[in-house]
């Protein structure tokens, strides 16, 4: 059910605000979908709600999705990832460019967003523009027409930004703009035909490495890059998206420390996965590590459950090693990390139903990605307030106030915010999935986190259980 106007609702819970700072037993009141009131309870007012219980949260921000259109429609639309996007809780997603026409000039961003108005979806559809023309790497886009368009960013993704030189002068020019550089860190030369994350794993199972280097180089190079750029455009940004690696946070955090403003993002597959559910393990990335922190053999130790090369988990980067997955964490608890983005990727069966070297990248992951960091969360790997504000104020903040995303639960605004059922678990099964793209390897898995209802602009854009 989406698309409904004026919705009225009081819901108590568990509320978690990082906007405000806080969060504990409360109750909301919307009427004609407006937050109307917002009260913080305590003694016995507040006896049964706990963390555990009915959550309710700021509507989820998507930094990094795909939703296909225009070009490939047979694998996402804009209303269907519209809807997989309310089924997991967002009501807001920046759409990557690499479509088909690019998203390198106005028209193209103009399509995307008919296509948006259309659905009568209330989740708010934004884009990233385009760096090169094409996504070719060769010249820049229409940087200038694409930023009054009302882009969010400019990315190449699916690639990086290949040329320093190009890179310099993007980043110079969307400086100006007042826009970030988003940048897919990959070094081809490194990566190029590689099926898995060069290692045990993959030697095992005779699939082409791709080494930690092929990620950790381009995001040296990149804010090498950054650090030349910004002594002459002060307002210049890099963003690093969907890293996967110790040494890559390792860059960021220096990077940081030294005053360059360089942002990054993880994705909840490279946090909770790893490398070896290619060969058959089904355990979360926190359960593959010994007493010491170091990865464990799954097949000296009974983990491998489920057959080999399960082409759902061929992503880009590739899925990593379980301390490469804890470094990742420690980078969301120690703010190395600004946003958990999901890089949601759908693909048809003809492109993923292959041999596991010839499968198209791509984990399709909006609908599961809050149940995913939930996992984390009661695990133990994660505070719940630092995950609801890495999926909420994190990616709002990236995406700058001209965006006008600003989530929060403030009284008397319309209501953007989502219900969760955090103590009732959902079992991911294809017909449960909104999205076109069932290529996700957690399908058959009872996940934690069942949302219950998403209001995005005081509207209805789901409602189930």
């Amino acid at each position: 059910m989406s698309g409904s106007e004026g919705h009225d609702a009081t819901v108590r819970g568990w509320a978690v605000d990082p906007a405000a700072g806080r969060e504990g037993a409360a109750e909301i009141e919307v009427r004609g979908g407006v937050l109307e009131r917002l009260t913080w309870l305590s003694g016995a007012a507040a006896d049964g709600l706990a963390a555990d219980g009915l959550l309710i949260l700021p509507g989820l921000v998507d930094f990094h999705a795909h939703f296909r259109e225009p070009g490939n429609e047979d694998a996402e639309t804009v209303a269907s990832g519209q809807a997989a996007a309310a089924h997991g809780g967002f009501t807001t997603v920046a759409l990557m460019p690499n479509t088909t026409p690019t998203l390198d000039e106005p028209s193209a961003l103009g399509r995307v967003r008919a296509a948006a108005a259309a659905s009568g979806s209330p989740v708010k559809v934004l884009a990233h523009g385009a760096v090169t023309a094409g996504r070719k790497g060769e010249t820049l886009s229409a940087m200038g027409e694409l930023a009054d368009a009302g882009v969010v960013g400019f990315s190449d993704d699916g690639a990086s930004v290949r040329s320093a030189t190009i890179l310099r002068n993007a980043l110079a020019y969307a400086g100006a703009l007042g826009l970030p550089i988003v940048d897919h860190p990959e070094d081809l030369a490194l990566t190029e035909g590689a099926e898995a994350s060069e290692g045990y794993v993959a030697t095992v199972l005779g699939l082409k490495g791709w080494p930690v280097a092929g990620e950790a180089g381009s995001v040296a190079r990149s804010i090498a890059v950054l650090a030349d750029v910004v002594r002459d455009v002060p307002g210049a940004r890099l963003h690093l998206t969907h890293l996967s690696t110790a040494a890559s946070l390792d860059h960021v955090r220096a990077a940081k420390a030294a005053g360059l403003p360089v942002t990054c993002d993880v994705t909840p597959h490279h946090l909770a996965l790893t490398d070896e559910w290619i060969a058959g393990a089904r355990r979360w990335a926190w359960e593959a590590l010994d007493a010491d922190g170091r990865a464990r053999d799954p097949w000296a130790d009974g983990a491998l459950v489920a057959g080999p090369y399960d082409t759902s988990l061929r992503v880009n980067p590739p899925l990593r090693s379980a301390e490469d997955a804890a470094a990742c964490r420690a980078a969301l608890r120690d703010g190395t990390v600004d946003a958990i983005a999901t890089d949601h990727a759908p693909h048809t069966e003809v492109d993923k139903h292959v041999e596991f070297g010839w499968a198209v990248n791509g984990i399709s992951g909006i609908e599961t990605a809050l149940s995913v960091v939930l996992a984390a969360v009661g695990a133990g790997e994660l505070p719940l307030v630092v995950a609801v504000a890495l999926l909420t104020t994190g990616p709002a903040r990236l995406l700058g106030a001209r965006s006008g995303v600003a989530p929060g639960l403030r009284a008397g605004e319309p209501a953007n915010l989502v219900v969760v059922d955090a103590g009732a678990a959902w079992t991911v099964d294809a017909a449960s999935l909104a999205s076109k793209g069932k290529n996700t390897p957690l399908l058959g898995r009872a996940l934690p986190g069942t949302v219950r209802l998403v209001l995005a602009d005081g509207r209805v854009a789901y409602a189930g259980g």
